[in-house]
């Protein structure tokens, strides 16, 4: 039986997307709008690139000259590659919201990567690095060559050949993941999946492993320790379910996510999605005026979704 090329198995995914249950983002700060001029289509790595990659994401927009479109997102605990037509750059995930503003017509083509691929990418902690680093400071074999063939085929509106672009450079430069990589990632699927996951504690137990051994495994290969992974999976639940069709009343949601009550809840989600969960379910409802000066809007995300 021949063995699938590059292209066929990125191009395999690409349909199995579109004609499947794609990659879902609760990242996006606001409910997805047919009217938006941005559009974001999400594939499933090939098989052999799951270990590696979580998903990728490939936004374009197109806007009216002399307008803007600001682009907030809470990103998931993982680092994010991102290449454009002018910059390619590595990104870990932030402490808090992030933000970009768009102008005129272009594309990003962004791979979610799993926890261990970033640290590979890099070999260094990922707590010691800076938010952002540009692709052509890793010491991986190929990558200005594969940043090159991903834009030749993103600008010709190639997704399938810009994902085996990028998968047939990836596969050759950066080993399988390790035991701790493959821990780390098992870790972060726990809570994402696991609402019952409210303490660090609850987590270093269900894996059998200290407190502070957790800590510095998480920390390595994400950016930021276990109670920072907890409070990103809970907060992105939280502002997903305020803009869902039904959004549940606050009191209970706050329950639902194991805070200790809606106080708490409100506090940590203003400090980090810079609203309050009120003005942010009246903005996601489209009220007119419910939100202060200081609430607008947040708007799809080009950056990591």
């Amino acid at each position: 039986m021949p063995v699938p090329t590059a292209a066929a198995t990125a191009e395999s995914s690409v349909a199995a997307s579109a004609g499947s249950a794609g990659p879902r983002s609760n990242g996006l700060l606001t409910p997805d709008d047919a009217a938006r001029p941005v559009r974001i289509a999400r594939y499933w790595p090939s098989d052999e690139l799951a270990p590696l990659v979580r998903h990728y994401w490939l936004p374009r927009w197109e806007l009216p000259a002399g307008s803007t479109l600001r682009q907030d997102v809470l990103e998931y605990p993982t680092s994010n590659l991102v290449i454009e037509p002018g910059e390619a750059m590595l990104h870990r995930a932030r402490r808090g919201r992030s933000a970009r503003i768009l102008t005129g017509q272009s594309w990003a083509f962004g791979a979610m990567l799993r926890p261990g691929t970033g640290r590979s990418l890099v070999d260094v902690s990922v707590r010691t690095l800076p938010p952002s680093i540009p692709l052509s400071a890793l010491r991986v074999p190929g990558v200005q060559d594969a940043v090159d063939a991903v834009r030749t085929h993103m600008a010709a509106g190639d997704d399938a050949g810009a994902i085996a672009a990028f998968e047939a450079w990836l596969v050759a430069s950066i080993p399988s993941p390790g035991a701790d990589a493959v821990l780390v990632d098992a870790i972060v699927g726990a809570v994402e999946n696991d609402r019952g996951i409210t303490r660090v504690e609850q987590l270093a137990d269900r894996f059998g492993i200290g407190v502070r051994h957790l800590q510095r495994l998480v920390a390595g290969h994400i950016g930021f320790g276990p109670k920072w992974l907890i409070q990103r999976y809970r907060l992105q639940e939280a502002a997903a379910a305020l803009r869902s069709d039904s959004p549940p009343a606050l009191a209970d949601l706050a329950v639902e996510l194991g805070y200790a009550d809606q106080a708490h809840f409100g506090r940590e989600f203003k400090s980090v999605i810079g609203w309050t969960p009120g003005a942010y379910l009246a903005e996601a409802a489209g009220v007119a005026g419910a939100a202060g000066a200081d609430d607008a809007a947040p708007a799809h995300s080009a950056r990591a979704r």
